[in-house]
């Protein structure tokens, strides 16, 4: 990938970004604002995979552990800015290092006891996002007609009934 490839595609989502956004004045420290994530964290996550990669001759594998960490951790940031949505977000932060050392495992040795920690904070990870993405979306759709709770209401008596009926 070549200056002038990564160039256009910067121009092209700062444009796409600036149309959608038309009716608000932005500066520049408004875009640094929003974009820190994509200019920063990302690019240093990007910089160590294609280190790994190009330049170390697949040797040095353990740059893939800080890269695949900052890359989590900046794309968990990039949408938590755009879309205000860091008390949802945040167990992205958990998933970073399962992503990091995911890289290490499959890169690298394979060795079978990286697993463990990957597993661990992979399942973490989701947990917390359903817990808090479910709990969130039950909140705001309970405030009117409550679809969900009386779903749940029916589904769970058709499984007390199910249950009965078979025993």
């Amino acid at each position: 990938m070549n200056l002038r490839t990564v160039f256009g595609a910067v121009l092209l989502l700062l444009g796409a970004f600036l149309f959608l956004n038309r009716g608000e004045t932005f500066g520049v420290g408004t875009i640094f604002g929003l974009f820190w994530p994509s200019l920063f964290v990302i690019p240093a996550g990007l910089f160590f995979h294609w280190m790994y990669f190009s330049m170390t001759g697949r040797r040095g594998v353990g740059m893939l552990v800080p890269g695949g960490v900052l890359l989590t951790a900046g794309v968990v940031c990039q949408i938590s800015m755009l879309f205000d949505s860091w008390n949802y977000m945040w167990p992205g932060f958990i998933l970073a290092p399962a992503v990091g050392l995911f890289e290490l495992y499959w890169f690298g040795g394979r060795n079978k006891w990286l697993l463990i920690p990957i597993n661990i904070l992979t399942v973490l990870s989701i947990l917390f996002f359903s817990v808090f993405s479910i709990g969130s979306m039950l909140t705001h759709l309970s405030i009117g007609w409550p679809i969900i709770p009386v779903a749940m209401i029916l589904v769970g008596a058709f499984m007390l009934v199910a249950k009965k009926r078979e025993s």
